[in-house]
């Protein structure tokens, strides 16, 4: 009888392992972005990716430092009652959020950068190749991947987050 034990036990062991193993981290990039996508994408995906630049809190948890501490520089010299430079939804690459599904790849993975790209398809069909692809360069701090850049394109037109926000410094 202990012999049977042991290899149930045994089995059981191997299986969560296998499980654990297959499992990504959540200090994975891809990871990370999936879920977003994920959460992007619920109900009929128009809930958008705004959440992760919503409140300092967000910004926080999902940026790098560096990328929190430049947008609070434009915010701080945006004037008041202005919109922001950032006037869009970055994750989706969009006004209107439409997101029906998602494909992550990683184009460069490295010990401490990361380099992912996000083509969305939406509902409604109305975008561009160019217009489906979101880019996103992430940097390690500590042991957590936080995103240091959004990139994409806007009816052709390649934008970048960190661009924008500079980019508002200077007028």
């Amino acid at each position: 009888m202990l012999t049977r034990r042991t290899f149930v036990a045994a089995s059981l062991l191997a299986t969560v392992d296998a499980a654990a193993a297959q499992a990504p981290s959540a200090n994975d990039p891809v990871a990370i972005l999936t879920a977003i996508y994920t959460r992007a994408a619920k109900g009929k995906g128009d809930g958008g990716g705004a959440f992760i630049i919503e409140t300092k809190a967000a910004k926080a948890k999902y940026l790098s430092k560096s990328l929190v501490a430049l947008w609070a520089k434009a915010d701080a010299h945006t004037p008041k009652g202005d919109v922001g430079p950032v006037d869009f939804d970055p994750v989706t690459n969009s006004q209107e959020p439409d997101v029906k599904s998602f494909k992550v790849d990683t184009e460069k993975l490295e010990a401490d950068k990361a380099t992912i790209a996000v083509t969305i398809a939406g509902h409604r069909n109305d975008r561009k190749p160019a217009d489906q692809v979101v880019r996103y360069e992430l940097v390690r701090e500590g042991s957590s991947w936080k995103i240091d850049n959004i990139k994409g394109a806007s009816d052709g037109q390649a934008w970048s987050i960190r661009k924008m926000l500079t980019d508002s410094l200077k007028s």
